[in-house]
């Protein structure tokens, strides 16, 4: 289906599916690495629309699969870090460091503060035709800073309670800044 709309579309949807049915899922028990591999198919879906309507991979679509990329890993460790005991049994390595830690916990900080970084890069002009005014790029440091204040609460009480609330702050910024930069468009 992807093909009727162009070849690139398709190629980077199938890209996206062997990447995940032979490198993500084939890792998970394996390494905590898969991760990594998983968060490039869930990343490109992002790109797609940018593919679809261009028929080009650009800077555009480089930076939309950046922000999603870094994305995924404070959002899955957030349900990684809830569904341990669980992932666990079913024999998967989901966290970083393999435990409910430190070291997990300082990852996700770390991979938010990417995330923030690189969703701000559209307001400083140098992505082609991806840009957004002033007032997007506040509403979405102060939303990365609320994620941001999530993934700290959960590295210093490292409980479920706070993995819970960064599950949903991450949900909640995705959703979020993809609103922004469609509105954005239409204020600017």
């Amino acid at each position: 289906m992807l093909y009727t709309i162009n070849f690139r579309t398709a190629f980077f949807g199938f890209l996206s599916m062997i990447i995940y049915l032979a490198i993500y899922t084939p890792l998970k028990p394996i390494t905590p690495l898969s991760v990594f591999f998983g968060a490039i198919p869930g990343a490109i879906p992002f790109m797609l629309g940018w593919v679809a309507v261009t028929n080009q991979f650009s800077i555009e679509t480089g930076i939309l699969f950046m922000i999603q990329f870094f994305w995924q890993f404070p959002h899955f460790w957030a349900i990684g870090w809830v569904s341990h005991d669980d992932y666990l049994k079913g024999g998967f390595k989901m966290l970083p460091s393999g435990k409910r830690d430190n070291s997990t916990a300082f990852q996700i900080v770390f991979y938010t503060i990417w995330m923030i970084l690189v969703s701000t890069l559209p307001y400083f002009s140098f992505t082609g035709d991806f840009t957004i005014s002033f007032y997007s790029l506040l509403l979405i440091l102060v939303s990365g800073c609320f994620m941001l204040f999530q993934a700290i609460r959960l590295m210093k009480y490292k409980d479920k309670q706070n993995a819970i609330r960064l599950m949903y702050t991450s949900i909640f910024y995705l959703s979020f800044i993809q609103i922004i930069f469609v509105v954005d468009k239409f204020i600017t």
